[in-house]
């Protein structure tokens, strides 16, 4: 191999012998891991909403968010489930992106994975020690679970990742829901497969170990929109769409059919301040059709403290350095009326 093999990382068991999970965090995560599987068998009619930044830059600012949720939910929580976003990676390869907390611990400084590794943990353990949630992250890196999988409610295997063999084992072995993008193509048949390769048992390689996966039931559908061969964002949330997705689903006959819609990235065109549309046209769309109604699950958001997006280096406290979100007063204006409205 050309690479350089600078240091060997610090092993799962390693980093959580220096941050441990309490008993009081471990019933947390066993709540919430509950209340969503609960949401998404059907067997709870509540809306799941997972909200957050776009990538999660700066522990204090993403905990002051989120924090900021707990009075939200405690008056929505007769209707709205929420699961905040604390996304540590991010999936940058062409150029000098950030890459997320994980890589870069500071976003000013150069990469220390280590020091990244410790940060992701940290920031999601205070998360549930301050504030009673414990959150989802995107599963970028199949290998890295480990680090995380004690403190996780919710996961997502991204567009790029949807169809990548070993992010769909890995899910199958997941004690947590998996959400699964459609790709950027927009082919739902990927997704599909994904889901239906992660509800089932495998045996595979991971970490050097050979592992044996029990299925994931809980597996199922995120669709965010896709790009043509133009590199035009294109929507796939409207009414025609999901009854297809409907359909498709039927005909794999796979468990727990239920879809979340991602209100940005192509559904929107990146535009955070269509997301409430989209939501209030979806809402729509489930109350003229009982079908779509028992398949969508919920919403993903992208929101922050401040509206919009900034340069990675900016200085505007609670403003996303990647894509933008609408601010946490927009944000909650929109929450209020979604209970409104179921």
């Amino acid at each position: 191999m050309n690479v350089e093999f600078e240091k060997k990382l610090a092993l799962p068991i390693e980093v959580k012998e220096i941050y441990p999970v309490t008993g009081q965090m471990d019933k947390v995560v066993s709540e919430k891991r509950a209340g969503l599987e609960a949401i998404l068998s059907g067997r709870d009619d509540k809306l799941l909403l997972i909200i957050g930044p776009c990538s999660a830059d700066r522990e204090d600012s993403v905990i002051d968010y989120i924090s900021r949720l707990c009075p939200i939910q405690e008056k929505v929580q007769d209707k709205i489930f929420i699961i905040p976003r604390i996304y540590t990676n991010k999936p940058r390869t062409t150029g000098d992106g950030y890459k997320g907390i994980l890589h870069q611990p500071n976003p000013n400084e150069k990469p220390d994975l280590f020091k990244g590794i410790i940060a992701t943990r940290h920031m999601h353990m205070k998360a549930i020690e301050e504030t009673g949630f414990a959150c989802a992250d995107e599963m970028l890196y199949p290998e890295n679970d480990q680090y995380l999988d004690d403190l996780l409610a919710y996961v997502a295997v991204g567009a790029r990742s949807v169809e990548n063999q070993q992010h769909r084992l890995t899910a199958s072995g997941l004690a947590t829901p998996v959400g699964m993008k459609n790709p950027t193509s927009g082919d739902y048949s990927v997704m599909l497969n994904g889901i239906l390769a992660a509800q089932h048992s495998h045996t595979f390689i991971y970490r050097g170990w050979e592992v044996h996966s029990s299925g994931n039931p809980y597996a199922h559908a995120i669709i965010r929109g896709y790009t043509n061969k133009h590199g035009e964002s294109q929507p796939n949330y409207h009414y025609e769409e999901l009854a297809r997705l409907y359909e498709l689903y039927m005909e794999k006959n796979l468990k727990n059919p239920a879809v979340i819609v991602d209100t940005n990235h192509a559904n929107s065109g990146k535009n955070p301040f269509e997301q409430p549309r989209i939501i209030k046209d979806v809402l729509n769309s489930m109350k003229n059709n009982k079908d779509i109604a028992g398949l969508v699950k919920g919403f993903m958001v992208e929101s922050y403290i401040e509206d919009g997006c900034q340069e990675v280096g900016g200085d505007v406290y609670g403003k996303s350095i990647t894509d933008p979100c609408l601010g946490i007063e927009k944000t909650e204006k929109l929450i209020y009326e979604i209970a409104d409205l179921l």
